[in-house]
């Protein structure tokens, strides 16, 4: 992970990109927002719901889920970007072996924000 609160522009390679609890893999960081990675999440039941304290915008590169918040449900496929804004309880199933970056604000890997649902 990376830390931009220095002023000085920095670097994650390949092989520093730690994974966390629930697959994603940190990528870079700042104080403000941070980058993760879901790859090649295979199908299945949806995930537990959860309610974070940070907001989300993800991108999908490959494959398809369905995002739940609410009443409401979005189908997601290749292209498509989506935003999870703070304090919305939501839940993704993943429908085909899907990829996707998203990003955080705050970074979400910050003080056990990014802990798996209980």
């Amino acid at each position: 992970m990376s830390d931009s609160t220095s002023g000085q522009v920095s670097r994650v390679g390949a092989t520093a990109v730690r994974a966390g609890e629930m697959g994603q893999r940190h990528l870079a960081a700042g104080s403000r927002v941070a980058m993760r990675l879901w790859a090649a999440e295979e199908p299945g039941e949806g995930k537990p719901e959860a309610t974070r304290d940070y907001e989300t915008v993800g991108y999908v590169i490959t494959g398809r889920a369905r995002l739940r918040a609410g009443d409401r449900t979005l189908e997601l496929g290749p292209g498509d970007s989506w935003v999870v804004p703070a304090g919305v309880g939501h839940t993704y199933e993943i429908v085909e072996t899907f990829t996707a970056v998203e990003a955080t604000s705050p970074p979400a890997q910050e003080g056990g924000r990014d802990a798996p649902p209980s």
